[in-house]
């Protein structure tokens, strides 16, 4: 079973809907819309809003070029040609019966629905449907348009070619489903959650520690070990040489003592409830729902992209989402200067007069001399025979401003190409084509082993030579040659 025309329609705009909404549009998806609230455009816009100024920064290649929204009138209107229904209704089992009632009479018959309950078993939301095996869990994490995790939950109903499609779906969205081979209530994550929940409860209620407290142990603490390594794997670590066994012999004795409360719960009472209340809009200040958000989004930017150069966690997923969408210059046309870097501008570049930092553009033609070195065939299989470029001189202008969110592209220019020598312009353009920077590159082939000067292999040296026969044809590039205080030329 295959999705082919990739259309979504979305039961229910709140937070969750809006991103799933968001995810799916930004990946070029048609995206039906359905919801009774008269303000749902509005919320849901806003949540597409937070999305497009993120979520391209995850990414070191371009966008899938950007789908439509549709906002229908009934759940009909949005099922009929959808392959994927994602139902994001609150979470009552009457409401969500009957809406998945209307929604199987009249979606298609090999449509994918998935619900984004956070507590109930595929089995309940089943109960008394059409075609059974149709609906399945697909919980994802807020925000969806940038947390990866989806658990998806089949029940023995649903068939196992449909959960594959389901993820196969899910992962090309850039997500992780993790599928969960039995039902339970809450399924994986939210128990784990709900654990510390009730734990910071009694916490609070005993007057131990505020929100405030609770959320630093968390943020400054474990929680950045789990963002990358999740909790066995850092228990692991933390039992030295001898691993897990070792920790399980250290600590697994503290599992007796009276450490949590958690088969026990403090009663919600209106003074816990105001306590806890309280001290979280103390602890928030004077940021509105809006500017949490949009901290909340850069913090996750900016780490999942230290993840990215580490290769690890949710980075190592991030970097695969990219190669899996990463052109093929099989086909480019070496008369002309080569396409090298197509990408945003993300969060995390931006320095405090709010546009790119000077740094960046260097890594972007950093970046663009690496794509046509594996270009003429410098990858990481000729460099492990013991060949490189290594730069050895570097010039670069600053024309215009790139700001947060802005699309860009190098184009790539073989000036020339002599034995042992590299010598490229790149320049930078912005999504109007304007030319905002120039970076001038002399390179040097060299020996890995010795890291002295040496000639290329002969495959490399006469692919460089035809694309620099073309390009020594073209205009001589405006800057070239040029430093500070030069004349120009």
């Amino acid at each position: 079973m295959e999705i082919s025309n990739n259309t979504v329609a979305i039961i229910g705009g709140g937070v969750i809907g809006g991103g799933w909404a968001a995810r799916f549009l930004l990946n070029g998806w048609t995206v039906n819309i359905y919801d009774p609230d008269p303000d749902a455009k509005r919320k849901i816009e806003a949540v597409i809003a937070n999305a497009r100024r993120s979520l391209p920064g995850l990414s070191d290649v371009a966008m899938t070029p950007e789908g439509r929204v549709v906002y229908c009138d009934s759940i009909a209107e949005a099922v009929t040609a959808a392959n994927w229904i994602q139902e994001s209704a609150p979470e009552r089992l009457n409401v969500k019966h009957k809406i998945l009632a209307e929604i199987q009479q009249y979606c298609r018959a090999d449509a994918v629905i998935g619900s984004s309950t956070s507590g109930f078993k595929p089995s309940e939301l089943q109960q008394g449907a059409k075609t059974p095996g149709q609906i399945m869990v697909c919980h994802p994490f807020n925000p969806v348009y940038l947390i990866p995790l989806v658990e998806v939950v089949g029940g023995e109903n649903v068939d196992q070619d449909i959960l594959q499609t389901a993820s196969g779906v899910l992962s090309n969205l850039g997500m992780k489903p993790l599928i969960i081979r039995k039902e339970i209530d809450a399924h994986i994550a939210d128990r784990l959650l709900e654990a510390v929940w009730r734990e910071g409860l009694w916490l609070i209620n005993d007057g131990i520690a505020t929100t405030t407290e609770i959320d630093d142990a968390i943020r400054f603490g474990f929680g950045l070990r789990w963002a990358q390594m999740g909790l066995f794997e850092t228990y692991r670590i933390a039992g030295g040489e001898a691993g897990m066994a070792h920790f399980i012999e250290q600590f697994g004795p503290c599992l007796k003592w009276p450490w949590t409360k958690l088969m026990d719960v403090p009663e919600l009472t209106d003074e816990l409830v105001k306590a806890i209340a309280d001290q979280s809009d103390a602890q928030s200040g004077a940021h509105s729902i809006r500017e949490l958000e949009r901290i909340r989004d850069d913090n996750l930017v900016a780490m999942m992209r230290a993840l990215k150069g580490q290769n690890w966690g949710a980075g190592a997923l991030l970097n695969q989402y990219d190669a899996d969408r990463k052109p093929s210059l099989n086909d480019v046309d070496i008369r002309a200067p080569i396409p090298t870097i197509d990408r945003t501008v993300p969060i995390d570049w931006l320095d405090y007069n709010g546009h790119m930092n000077e740094s960046r553009y260097g890594q972007v033609f950093s970046d663009a001399t690496d794509q046509f070195m594996e270009f003429i065939g410098v990858d990481a299989d000729y460099m492990a025979t013991g060949g490189s470029f290594f730069t050895v001189e570097a010039h670069i202008r600053y024309l215009s401003e790139m700001r947060e969110g802005q699309k860009l592209g190098v184009r790539t220019h073989c000036l020339v190409a002599e034995g042992k020598k590299m010598h490229l312009f790149h320049k930078m353009f912005d999504s109007d084509g304007n030319l905002v920077s120039t970076g001038e590159y002399m390179l040097i082939h060299v020996s890995l082993k010795t890291r002295a000067a040496s000639e290329p292999d002969a495959k490399i040296a006469l692919k460089l030579a035809e694309i620099s026969s073309f390009h020594q044809q073209l205009d001589l590039p405006d800057g070239v040659g040029r430093s500070v205080g030069a004349a120009r030329r």
